[in-house]
């Protein structure tokens, strides 16, 4: 005889993502809002439910603080006045994993801002030790983290950083015309070393060559007055529409005095552009085979690699832009995967 069958409920099954809150310094513009915008907005957002909440001005940060978030992770940049914060937002959400994504620190940052390293490498082993997780941006920034014992090798990650690259990808090859166009963009500051690259100009005259310098900020009117009677210097103002930029030059240069990676070596590199930049951090592991690497803040230096660009034939600028292409095919793809993995192994404690 058959058994009566008991109707029951069905089991209701959770499918809450797991809550990951990103804390910012500031919505401005920059390397770290175009990477992290691409992370969040990513298909990621289908496994995790992402919040982004700013320290400066944010008014629902609090708000946020109380969300009971399963992860935060840092993206501010790390100062003293910042601490308070951190601790409380993990006071009041004990359970919350803590992940600190250093996005400017570097070897480079140290030797031109630091003056008390002793004291600097304190405060990081700090929030470094207060951290569940650490990511570094690049593999340069990770080996300075472990060569001065800031961070326990087991705690550190590297993921190299990638905004979305695909309309880099569009960009279509440019025939060198009469002179050879370099580009070079991002925030008016000493960080960026424009004016090393005004310095580097005024040293090649008699070459031809036209810069296309694209940004803004502070330094705006110093560099203005720098590159007073230049009429090979173009200042175009915030460009929104960087691979638009980018289809009318045919290399660019990134002059920077530090950089804890560069994205801007990474879009040219997949617009196909071949590229001078500093020998500094990030930068220095991104050139491979696709252009020049020159000391930084050394306009002579910079000003023969630019004589040298010139002096090559086109075939060669072809092969150096392909070659950059290649390399980072992939990349954006590499590096959400990777997000994907950490964020699992992190809330997996």
């Amino acid at each position: 005889m058959a058994l009566p069958v008991t109707p029951t409920k069905p089991v209701a099954i959770d499918r809450t993502n797991p809550k990951i809150l990103h804390i910012v310094g500031d919505k401005k513009m920059g390397g770290v809002k175009s990477t992290l915008g691409g992370l969040v907005n990513s298909e990621l957002a289908e496994l995790f439910d992402f919040t982004v909440s700013s320290i400066a001005s944010d008014p629902t940060l609090r708000e946020n603080w109380r969300s009971q978030p399963d992860l935060i992770v840092c993206h501010h940049p790390l100062r003293l006045k910042v601490l308070p914060h951190l601790i409380l937002m993990k006071w009041l959400n004990p359970h919350a994993k803590v992940l600190i994504h250093e996005h400017g620190y570097s070897q480079g940052y140290e030797t031109y801002n630091v003056k008390a390293i002793a004291r600097f490498h304190t405060m990081l082993k700090i929030f470094y030790g207060l951290a569940d997780q650490v990511a570094a941006i690049s593999q340069a920034q990770g080996n300075w983290m472990l060569k001065n014992r800031l961070v326990a090798a087991e705690k550190l990650k590297v993921i190299t950083q990638c905004p979305p690259l695909q309309r880099f990808f569009e960009v279509a090859p440019k025939p060198v015309g009469k002179s050879l166009v370099l580009a070079a963009y991002g925030r008016f500051c000493e960080h960026k070393g424009f004016d090393v690259l005004i310095k580097a100009l005024q040293q090649t005259s008699d070459l031809p060559v036209q810069l296309k310098l694209a940004g803004e900020g502070l330094l705006e009117a110093e560099l203005r007055q720098l590159a007073a009677g230049l009429p090979n210097v173009e200042f175009v103002g915030r460009v929104d529409d960087v691979p638009y930029f980018l289809q009318t030059c045919d290399a660019v240069v990134i002059p920077s005095r530090w950089e804890a990676w560069g994205n801007v070596c990474l879009e040219a590199k997949a617009a196909g552009r071949p590229v001078i930049a500093s020998d500094v951090d990030g930068l220095t592991e991104q050139v491979q085979n696709c252009g020049l690497l020159v000391p930084p803040d050394d306009p002579t230096k910079l000003a023969e690699a630019i004589a040298h660009l010139v002096s090559l034939p086109a075939e060669q600028l072809e092969t150096w832009g392909r070659n950059g292409r290649n390399a980072v095919q992939g990349s954006n793809e590499r590096y959400l995967a990777e997000w994907k993995t950490l964020f699992q192994e992190v809330l997996a404690g």
